[in-house]
């Protein structure tokens, strides 16, 4: 379990689709064989570590039904380490598994802020509700909009220049987790 609040922004130092394997820069000195660590909010675990790098192994499915596949050499990517008992939760319960690919549709400053809206897989409106909780790329964020197949949410500056949000663009793919409650209250 995860909480969507993340610890670091991380670098892709080497990405191959073909052979599954994503190696990410971090400064997490202390990861261990096995562990698991959300990237873009998607559950990964620790296959290889070597210095300040950690490596992944993708199955085909991760490939398929996350934006993990598009990702390049040199991009910013969210990570944020398991719940351990006793931790406080900040954000909401978040367990890595990505209920699907959004496309972010729009960008709109408000003051110091910025206002996403993104398109979602019409099977998890359900879930989506106004004051509810969202991960977007393993944030933890709170639903301000629901048109359609259409969510909104405001970022605070403190999330822009803390994730990987500040840098994405009309058009890109994120990946997106309901609240776990939801999903089991529906």
């Amino acid at each position: 379990m995860f909480t969507g609040i993340i610890e670091e922004v991380g670098k892709v130092k080497k990405i191959t689709g073909g052979q599954g394997i994503l190696t990410l820069k971090t400064s997490f000195s202390d990861l261990r064989l096995g562990e698991s660590l959300t990237v873009n909010g998607v559950c990964l675990t620790v296959s290889r570590t070597e210095k300040n790098l950690a490596s992944f192994d993708l199955s085909p499915e991760t490939l398929k039904k996350t934006s993990l596949g598009k990702l390049r050499t040199g991009q910013p990517v969210n990570l944020e380490r398991a719940l351990r008992l006793g931790d406080r939760i900040g954000g909401h319960l978040v367990t890595g598994h990505i209920d699907g690919k959004g496309k972010i549709l729009a960008i709109r400053k408000t003051g110091p802020g910025k206002e996403i809206t993104i398109l979602f897989p019409t099977e998890i409106k359900k879930y989506l509700a106004v004051k509810g909780s969202v991960a977007i790329e393993g944030i933890s964020l709170t639903v301000s909009g629901v048109f359609g197949n259409r969510v909104s949410v405001a970022l605070i500056p403190y999330t822009l220049a803390k994730t990987n949000l500040g840098g994405k663009r009309v058009g890109d793919e994120v990946n997106l987790e309901v609240d776990i409650i939801a999903r089991y209250l529906k």
